[in-house]
């Protein structure tokens, strides 16, 4: 059920280490307008959809398929939110969890830990979050990785997000970072729109470095306050300092890239201690195989981190929502790789125990909806 893509022996070992644990999942929840770009992502099959989008699964993974959904799921284009990976392992395997927000436009409906964050300006701007907001949500992010690392301190932090049009601020965070991120980043498209996002990244860095002297290397968090969003330096934050104590399975796929991309050099700068060897980055198999998009290469640029995924297959999915995922859409999103990672570490799963689990809870939603 499980492929280690890169370094392999270190992802091993972190995977026999963590055999049997149940982590702690912890999603952080955040905003950025290039997520209203058109055509930019079908996390929402309109800009405006889009907007919702995180408030939407964030309600779904505390409540579950509801009738009376403040804030429904938004319709796709193709397939189904990846909540509907996320949330039957939560439930099923009574993962503890926590949602945070590290910047919305509205507050969810539901329970948060509120981070004193804001929603970013479009990267195009060059200015996407005032530098102040981004080094309190670094503050936010190290105290709070410190405090859940406390929590399971034989075990690990599952650490999500959810923000709409991120894997183009994680290509602008790689690319300011000096990584070669062209043409390897994933999208929620069947494929990637590279060339849209080259031209933004760009245009956004070039506007940026008019008002910024020296490298991007040297002022990471400056970097987030030009063309990143306010999950990005949260989560790194929480990588940070919870691997001092316990293990990290950073779940995502490009946008966890580059967060631990951003994590490596605010540890650098800020000479701050860590210990790297106990992260990983755990995703799905449509993204570490995606053909449009190179995930392997990119991790193996970033550095020494072992990109892990499962091999869970909807092939044979009596759902086309869910078969559209072997066509290439959706691929990721609120940790889903991870949660999926984390059942057959903790309980065993194989595919059809998660195939029976997920399509369970879609039969739910439907019904629901009938």
């Amino acid at each position: 059920m499980l492929r280690v893509y890169t370094q392999l022996a270190q992802g091993q070992q972190w995977l026999r280490q963590y055999q049997g644990c149940q982590p702690l999942y912890a999603c952080v929840l955040g905003f950025t307008d290039t997520g209203l770009i058109p055509e930019i992502s079908t996390a929402g099959a309109t800009p405006e959809a889009r907007r919702w989008t995180a408030l939407a699964d964030a309600e779904f993974l505390v409540r579950g398929p509801q009738e009376d959904a403040q804030f429904p799921l938004p319709w796709l284009s193709q397939g189904v939110s990846p909540v509907f990976i996320s949330w039957p392992v939560l439930r099923h395997q009574q993962i503890p969890m926590l949602i945070f927000n590290a910047g919305l436009p509205e507050q969810p409906p539901i329970s948060t830990i509120d981070l004193g964050g804001r929603p970013a300006a479009c990267l195009s701007t060059g200015a996407a979050l005032p530098l102040v907001v981004v080094q309190a949500l670094l503050v936010e992010g190290l105290a709070w990785g410190e405090k859940l690392a406390a929590h399971v301190l034989d075990s690990y932090l599952l650490l999500a997000e959810c923000v709409v049009g991120g894997t183009t601020t994680a290509q602008a965070i790689l690319t300011g970072l000096e990584i070669d991120a062209q043409g390897k980043v994933n999208s929620s498209h069947p494929v990637c729109n590279h060339a849209q996002k080259a031209a933004i990244v760009e245009a956004a860095l070039l506007r940026a470095r008019r008002q910024h002297p020296g490298t991007w290397r040297e002022d990471p968090l400056g970097l987030v306050a030009a063309v990143g969003d306010p999950m990005q330096v949260v989560v790194a934050g929480m990588a940070i300092a919870a691997s001092r104590t316990a293990g990290v399975l950073l779940a995502g796929g490009t946008q966890m890239l580059a967060v631990y991309a951003l994590a490596c050099q605010i540890a650098r700068c800020l000479q701050l201690s860590w210990q790297p060897k106990n992260i990983i980055v755990g995703t799905t198999r449509w993204v570490a195989e995606d053909i449009s998009g190179d995930t392997v290469s990119l991790a193996a640029a970033i550095g020494r981190v072992p990109l892990v995924a499962t091999q869970l297959s909807f092939a044979q999915s009596r759902y086309p929502q869910l078969q559209a995922y072997e066509q290439g859409y959706v691929k990721e999103g609120v940790g889903a790789g991870g949660c999926a990672i984390a059942a057959h570490l903790y309980q065993g799963w194989h595919q059809a125990d998660l195939l029976s689990a997920i399509e369970l809870t879609l039969d739910t939603y439907r019904q629901g909806k009938a």
